[in-house]
């Protein structure tokens, strides 16, 4: 697949008090190929908007977006804030749903990639959290999409078990390389996992800066490195401060 090419003119929407709001404005955006990019901006800006243009679920928006090459439409994961999972289905059922047929192999290695095989056949109001945010990923992976789109899936979730599932996403899309976008407020966890760093305006939705992440992919469990770097952007990109 070629890279992503974003360009958003203008998103505007009506509000539940029947005013016109702007969500996004002159937002040019490219991904390159299996880049792993995290969004980073203040509530409310508009990434959710965005993520939703790209899924192809908000079509009302002038602009283009332009994904794949030779007019193939590449296949898209999304995980959402919610994990969504259906509570009369098990763990294992959830998963097949995101597939056009069983593909038990796929399945079984995923389930044992994020370290759930043992609960494959529970329902969903027995998992935790953290389990419930490791199923969302597996169902997103499990189609092998060409993309994911990753609305703040961590959120909410204590510190050491946001950083497991972080470990396991990464170990995952490192055997699997595809493009994924993060949306993400919390700029530790951008720079730890990230190959790029986008920053976003407050609504009217724009970029204001890219910075690539420079710390080695094995030096990222390093807190203190990770802190150097955030450290480093708040010294040397002052444009924004204001965004977090």
């Amino acid at each position: 697949m070629s890279d992503i090419h974003i360009d958003i003119i203008n998103k505007t929407y009506t509000t539940a008090d029947s005013q016109q709001h702007t969500a996004i404005a002159d937002l040019k955006l490219t991904l390159p190929d299996n880049q792993f990019v995290c969004l980073v901006g203040p509530s409310g800006c508009g990434k959710t908007t965005l993520l939703n243009i790209i899924a192809n679920l908000d079509t009302q928006y002038q602009g283009e977006i332009s994904l794949g090459q030779n007019h193939k439409q590449p296949s898209i994961g999304y995980i959402f804030q919610n994990p969504r999972l259906l509570p009369w289905r098990t763990v294992r059922e959830n998963i097949e749903l995101a597939l056009d047929s069983p593909q038990a192999e796929i399945i079984d290695s995923l389930l044992e990639a994020m370290q759930l095989t043992h609960i494959q056949h529970k329902y969903p109001e027995h998992l935790s959290l953290g389990m419930s945010r490791r199923i969302s990923i597996i169902r997103a992976f499990a189609i092998n999409p060409d993309i994911l789109l990753m609305d703040e899936p961590f959120v909410s979730l204590d510190a050491p078990t946001a950083r497991q599932v972080r470990s396991l996403l990464m170990n995952l899309w490192q055997q699997r390389p595809h493009t994924i976008l993060f949306v993400t407020h919390n700029l530790r966890e951008a720079i730890a996992l990230a190959d790029r760093l986008v920053f976003l305006s407050a609504s009217p939705m724009s970029v204001v800066s890219e910075v690539e992440v420079t710390i080695p992919r094995d030096d990222r469990d390093n807190e203190a490195l990770v802190e150097d770097f955030r450290q480093y952007l708040l010294n040397n990109h002052p444009e924004i401060q204001e965004l977090l």
